[in-house]
């Protein structure tokens, strides 16, 4: 089958589903460019990155080393290895104060989950509109089905009413067909941001657990909000 042939199939599919199937295509191409960008953004993030890195530079912290722990991160771009930079260097700020410091990591934490889940909501609107959609069609291809059976009166062919039940549903179809998938990669993208936040409230609790040389206090846990 040639570029053209399917191309008309297409089209013929499309025409047979009315507006709500072309609401429904629009739809499918909006969310599998979501889908591929967010693909690109979490791991140009480092979000499925190993934390290996990180735990060394922790180790390194742990045993009074910062200037090597800093430097271990001074050249790493991930989302943990820079929020665990800030939150080494809002530690050993001259002017440290402990709620100031919580203050300035969780603030940061919460930017960098923020970063980790744009273009969610777009995503999960799609995973929820798309088979609204479809019902919609539905109802109104049955609607206009019942309307040709009824004017056709005795005369009326099973066959025909069988044709305007099967193209209605179509659009049911359509639509569970971008949901499933849209669902399914928001639910993904979620959980590697919530796993986010659970290893920014680690980083930042084995940060502040240790003391300044300074000072002889231990910080509350700076809690990354979700």
């Amino acid at each position: 089958m040639g570029t053209a042939q399917v191309f008309s199939s297409l089209l013929e599919f499309l025409s047979k589903g009315g507006a709500s199937i072309w609401a429904i295509a629009v739809l499918s191409v909006l969310a599998m460019a979501l889908i591929l960008w967010k693909l690109w953004d979490l791991s140009a993030l480092g979000a499925w990155r190993s934390m290996s890195g990180v735990e060394r530079a922790l180790e390194l912290w742990a045993k009074g080393e910062v200037s090597a722990a800093t430097d271990f991160l001074a050249s790493r771009r991930g989302l943990r290895s820079r929020f665990l930079r800030a939150a080494m260097a809002a530690h050993q700020s001259q002017d440290f104060d402990a709620a100031a410091a919580e203050s300035e990591t969780t603030r940061i934490a919460k930017n960098h989950l923020a970063r980790a889940k744009s273009g969610l909501r777009p995503l999960e609107l799609i995973a929820t509109i798309a088979p609204l959609l479809g019902l919609l069609g539905t109802v109104l291809g049955m609607i206009a089905a019942f309307q040709t059976l009824q004017t056709a009166g005795a005369k009326a062919d099973p066959a025909m009413l069988a044709g305007g039940i099967w193209e209605a549903l179509l659009t049911t179809a359509a639509g569970m067909a971008v949901a499933i998938p849209a669902s399914i990669a928001f639910t993904g993208f979620e959980a590697v941001a919530d796993r986010l936040r659970h290893e920014f409230e680690d980083m930042a609790t084995r940060v502040f657990l240790r003391p300044r040389p300074s000072a002889e206090h231990a910080p509350r846990m700076a809690q990354a909000a979700e």
